[in-house]
């Protein structure tokens, strides 16, 4: 299966959704390839980055997925990099 790797850069504004992002990021774990995030006290909110080598409609599920949660925003930006058969 073909796969792309990504980077999503999350920001979390509201933490009362952080239990959901991280039951999601759980969910899809055997695709993340590594994850940082780092509290923004100064400005209330929290930065979580996402690297991710999976199939495109994976990487498009997830990334709607956390854009539903409330106070949660999402961006990702593909790699021309591509993986599998």
């Amino acid at each position: 299966m073909k796969t792309r790797v990504a980077v999503m850069g999350i920001i979390v504004e509201d933490t009362q959704s952080v239990e959901q992002l991280n039951a999601l990021l759980h969910d899809y774990g055997s695709y993340i390839v590594g994850r940082m995030g780092i509290p923004y006290r100064e400005r209330g909110i929290h930065i979580v980055s996402i690297a991710i080598d999976a199939p495109q409609d994976v990487i498009s599920a997830l990334s709607g997925k956390i854009g539903n949660l409330p106070g949660i925003s999402v961006k990702t930006a593909y790699s021309p990099v591509t993986g599998g058969e």
